[in-house]
């Protein structure tokens, strides 16, 4: 997974081809860190079906709120620039976060 911050998000993130999902956390988030495992897993198991990126939040708040972040933990999936999608909240599980990679990927 790609580490994402104000300086590489437009780069790493809205410029990137294809679908590009990230996971934004926080380090003050405990169901983020619960997650945070099983998101790594996934993004190596689905590596080259699309990009993956996380954002720490806790130096990224303008960013996070630029991207309409509410809540964490926040799974966003962009395509072309733009979010085509969005999982968050407590209640969000590795399983749902597998399909909806399944869903965007190539």
């Amino acid at each position: 997974m790609i580490a994402v911050n104000k300086e590489n998000f437009e780069e790493e993130v809205l410029k990137a081809e294809g679908i590009v999902m990230v996971d934004w956390w926080g380090p003050k988030c405990e169901r983020c860190l619960e997650l945070m495992p099983s998101v790594e897993e996934l993004a190596e198991k689905y590596q080259g079906q699309m990009k993956f990126c996380s954002v720490d939040t806790s130096g990224s708040r303008r960013l996070a709120i630029s991207q309409k972040v509410l809540g964490l933990p926040a799974i966003l999936f962009y395509k072309a620039g733009e979010k085509i999608d969005e999982i968050s909240g407590q209640e969000i599980a590795p399983e749902d976060i597998e399909a909806k990679i399944k869903q965007h990927s190539k």
